[in-house]
């Protein structure tokens, strides 16, 4: 029997499933099949020993690559698909065994890597019969494995708030920053609460990674600030869905705008909505971003069950509004990420918070 993580396996039940099927269902904003469904002429995917494209025939699957020219009935990757979902669906643990019938499919596909391995993000390439673009890249987030974040972008997407209102003393600062578990995020809240106990007071300040600063420039010069007053809420309100944080910002209105900008134009909405279909399409923290979009081009996103939906940068405004519904801030590793405590920098202290974008659980 062969055994592989769960990531590993829906990656590879995603991939089997659309030769299979020969579509796949457009989402809408709402998360749901939206009716339209998307016929596939072809996926090409990264293997061991380059690149293949898998063309969907009437009956049969043709897989052409630079060591392979070979067909495949086409019910075959429908099947394994399945076998696939209820050993996913049967097992809980990462570790998830296969029956043998989807080894030696495996074996006659000559397929060794469980996941794609690229370098532009993509997991795979799918070319539509309704579409005049070449092949588009294609991302999968799947609830049947954990859920990679849309945003981990780690230390270099900190945030940094000046502490001001009053000087504290050595000793002071180290009972601030002291905890029984000091990876513990909500020990982050702790200590923001704590200092505003004793006078102080958190205000935004810069990001801390120049990098960062100039691709949120890019959004807006002052989208940090509103960025830093989500991420603030997180910790201190506990309210994490992007949509009622951004609701939170709209109260608050940190940027001091017109009232009338804000619900008649949806100021703030519409920048959120903006950096998330960045970060979704090529923004990185760490990488100097100028507004051009990476190879990925949409995703695949996938249910409990199994089923399986489309969104493109092609349907922007439909791809925006479900990113803006279903993604939430989390509470990255204080440790691993270097956030959530006083430093002492230029004769003053800072406190950084992290910004992480996942997708809501259910």
């Amino acid at each position: 029997m062969l055994t592989a993580t769960r990531r590993e396996w829906n990656e590879l039940y995603v991939f089997f499933a659309l030769l299979g099927e020969g579509q796949i269902a457009l989402g809408n904003e709402a998360g749901n099949p939206s009716g339209r469904m998307l016929p596939i002429v072809e996926i090409t995917r990264q293997e061991h020993d380059g690149k293949r494209v898998y063309a969907i025939g009437q009956s049969e699957i043709h897989v052409k690559g630079e060591l392979m020219d070979e067909r495949f009935p086409r019910e075959d990757f429908a099947m394994v698909a399945r076998l696939i979902l209820d050993a996913l669906c049967r097992c809980r643990e990462d570790e998830v065994e296969a029956s043998e019938g989807v080894e030696n499919f495996l074996d006659a596909l000559k397929i060794y890597d469980m996941e794609a391995r690229t370098e532009d993000r993509t997991d795979f390439y799918l070319t539509f019969h309704d579409s005049s673009f070449p092949p588009m890249g294609f991302r999968v987030y799947s609830r049947l494995c954990a859920m990679n974040p849309l945003l981990d972008g780690g230390r270099t997407a900190n945030l940094k708030f000046e502490q001001t209102g009053m000087r504290f003393s050595q000793p002071a600062v180290y009972k601030i920053n002291h905890a029984d578990d000091p990876d513990n995020p909500n020990e982050v809240g702790r200590r923001m609460l704590y200092i505003e106990s004793l006078g102080g007071i958190l205000k935004f300040n810069d990001v801390a990674d120049k990098v960062f600063r100039s691709n949120l420039c890019l959004i807006d010069l002052n989208f940090s600030r509103v960025l830093g007053e989500m991420v603030r809420t997180l910790h201190l309100d506990n309210v994490s869905r992007v949509d009622e944080l951004t609701t939170v910002v709209e109260e608050r209105n940190p940027l001091k705008i017109k009232d009338e900008l804000i619900r008649k134009h949806a100021y703030y909405r519409h920048k959120v909505k903006e950096f998330l279909l960045a970060v979704a399409l090529g923004m990185r923290p760490s990488r100097q971003y100028d507004g051009t979009e990476s190879a990925v081009a949409g995703f695949v996103m996938v249910d409990a069950q199994g089923q399986m939906t489309a969104y493109r940068k092609t349907e922007r405004q439909t791809f925006a509004d479900f990113l803006f519904t279903h993604t939430r801030l989390e509470k990255s590793s204080p440790e691993k990420d270097k956030y959530g405590y006083l430093e002492r920098e230029n004769r003053a202290y800072y406190l950084k918070l992290n910004l992480k974008v996942g997708f809501l659980k259910r």
